[in-house]
């Protein structure tokens, strides 16, 4: 159910660097609709590596001092939250579904759309996976393909093209538990509840893309601590996702290692002096970085800095091109690459990916928020996906699907799909998920695995809802 305009919003940002909740409401100004944002909070994040919690208890000590912050702030309870997920395990594959009407010579309605969207959750998965959202590309209707929108159309034969993501069972049960575990800031301190959970890019995009962009063609490359997220879209629908397990995190591990330094100190020399383009500092400039105890601080050049950030972030540029070429719409995205996430603040960064995949680019700022001094803490691109699932109380992730089916809730043996609705049992296979490690060399690793994934591969119609 869409939110009224009054009503407040939390969202939840789980991060490998940070957890933030943002709590907003929806405002109209000259008939323009802004996010009024209402409380920040904020917590160092220690239990989430990779965007995958690993450390249960962390992460829930670190969503209550978030929420608490926010809460204080915007001086309200919050027992409901929207929360992201993310993780270098989540994948996307193109498929097709079809149903066949059984009152063929009336037109389409939004049922038959909900139908086949719901159906699409019975779809084979490896063992151990769960779908996180289905969302439609084009429609068929009997003979004519390439529709954006079947309603009203008369037809026997409903088809589409999905992007049907999904994410490791045992990553979102994770996610779950600490949602569960947390309190809310409420006087009775009841357990926190989660109103919708987003895939992280998908949310960001709610912030930071405007619709000609996403009508034009658009990649949104969300460069957060642990892992790199693309969205791609075009004809204002997702036509492509793909997660990249280097991000800002590896930077830092780079400086740890290049530099010989803690890796505090590394993620402080970043933050506080990181650049990719080396031409910003003279040959002689140093800072000086605290060493271990006893020891005398270790003068490092900051022109040497620059350079094994703009090293990595070359490569995480290739990569993400890589992902761009196989989605198939390299040619069509003709609002080039938007790029968010705390990464995306380092100078230079734009110039890099604007070299490497020869599109133009611009850095996503949380956008339409009505001016007020909170407004200014989150106009920055660490706070893109936090923002966008604020909006997401307000807006949905596709117009065209009547009731938004997402996200996090595993098909179960009694049919339902966790949202309320019969989809049938789920039916796995035997097949392990293939397990992704950052070694020297990755970038070889990783586009030996581009050139032999079947991510795209359409796996052909499903008529089941016919048996």
């Amino acid at each position: 159910m869409i939110p009224k305009q009054e009503e407040i919003i939390v969202g939840l940002d789980i991060g490998s660097t940070k957890v933030c909740a943002v709590a907003g409401r929806l405002i109209r100004s000259n008939d323009h609709p802004r996010l009024d944002v209402l409380g920040v909070g904020k917590a160092v994040s220690r239990g989430v590596t990779k965007g995958s919690v690993v450390n249960i208890g962390q992460t829930v000590e670190a969503i209550n001092r978030a929420v608490e912050e926010a809460a204080g702030q915007a001086n309200i309870d919050i027992h409901v939250v929207n929360v992201s997920f993310s993780g270098q395990n989540v994948t996307a594959r193109r498929q097709h579904g079809s149903i066949t009407r059984t009152s063929p010579g009336d037109e389409v309605v939004a049922d038959d759309i909900e139908h086949l969207v719901g159906d699409m959750y019975r779809s084979v998965l490896p063992a151990g996976s769960e779908i996180v959202h289905v969302l439609p590309m084009d429609f068929t209707v009997d003979s004519e393909s390439n529709i954006d929108y079947p309603v009203g159309r008369i037809g026997v034969k409903l088809e589409a093209d999905f992007q049907v993501i999904t994410a490791q069972t045992s990553s979102a049960s994770y996610t779950r538990k600490c949602i569960q575990r947390a309190r809310s800031v409420s006087p009775q301190r009841e357990p926190l509840e989660n109103d919708k959970f987003l895939l992280a890019p998908l949310a960001s995009a709610l912030a930071v893309l405007t619709e000609e962009e996403k009508q034009a063609g658009v990649a949104l490359v969300d460069i957060g601590g642990g892992t790199t997220e693309i969205a791609i879209y075009h004809k204002n629908v997702l036509r492509h996702v793909a997660v990249i397990p280097y991000a800002g995190n590896s930077l830092t591990s780079d400086l740890e290692v290049g530099c010989r330094i803690l890796p505090t100190q590394a993620e402080l020399l970043k933050t506080k002096f990181g650049s990719a383009d080396p031409s910003d500092f003279r040959l002689n400039e140093v800072v000086a970085v605290p060493n271990l105890s006893g020891r005398p601080p270790k003068d490092i050049l900051l022109k040497n800095v620059a350079l094994v950030i703009e090293a990595r972030l070359k490569e995480i540029a290739a990569m993400v091109q890589a992902e761009i070429i196989r989605s198939g719409y390299r040619d069509k995205l003709v609002g080039g690459v938007v790029l968010t996430g705390g990464t995306a603040s380092i100078s230079g960064i734009e110039r890099i990916f604007e070299r490497v995949t020869g599109m133009d680019v611009r850095i996503g700022f949380p956008d339409q928020l009505e001016h007020n001094v909170k407004a200014d803490l989150v106009s920055d691109p660490a706070f893109a996906t936090a923002v966008g699932l604020v909006w997401a109380g307000f807006k949905r992730l596709d117009d065209r699907i009547p009731l938004q089916l997402t996200a996090l809730h595993p098909v179960g043996v009694n049919g339902s799909n966790g949202h309320g609705y019969g989809h049938g049992q789920g039916t796995l296979t035997a097949k392990e998920p293939e397990k992704k490690k950052e070694k020297g060399g990755g970038i070889l690793t990783w586009f030996q695995k581009f050139l032999t994934d079947d991510i795209g591969k359409d796996l052909g119609p499903d008529d089941r809802y016919n048996q």
